[in-house]
């Protein structure tokens, strides 16, 4: 939900262009890149924790849209006071689900994508060997002995 909220903040931007625009872009970037991390799996450590952050960037990015509020559309306005109030929210609800010291147990759910570990020298020009052909010995009777292809060939007596 944060990360909805985000990108339609970078949205809103849209239009005549000033400072305020520019730190919102650089507000929901930030948003993104946390959320991006935290999805790799990179673990850090933020003094009060990621919903704080995002909570924190929401109230900002209100402050700054109040800020232009005359310069701007009014639609485009609640459209980004909107954004920014979603923001805020989805920074509060992670807050109330995860304590301030954010970093999570050992057991919880792996990320969703593994780095790959480093190739070792020299990997790529390696070859491999063949495995060398199974030993087979074709079978041959012994002298007077009848030769079987089924086990159900029996003799009609």
């Amino acid at each position: 939900m944060a990360a909805a909220a985000a990108v339609l903040l970078i949205l809103s931007t849209f239009g005549p262009f000033s400072f305020v625009e520019a730190g919102e872009l650089l507000l929901a970037g930030g948003v993104l890149a946390l959320l991006f991390a935290r999805a790799e799996g990179r673990r850090f450590h933020l003094p009060f924790g990621d919903g704080t952050a995002i909570a924190a960037a929401g109230i900002w990015a209100g402050a700054l849209i109040v800020a232009r509020l005359f310069d701007r559309p009014l639609g485009q306005n609640l459209l980004a006071l909107a954004c920014a109030s979603v923001l805020f929210f989805a920074g509060a609800r992670e807050r109330a689900k995860r304590p301030a010291d954010d970093l999570p147990p050992e057991h919880e759910t792996p990320p969703i994508r593994t780095r790959r570990p480093p190739r070792r020298p020299g990997a790529a020009e390696a070859t491999t060997e063949p495995l060398p052909p199974p030993e087979f010995k074709p079978y041959e009777p012994r002298s007077g002995e009848q030769l079987h292809l089924r086990p159900d060939d029996q003799e009609d007596a």
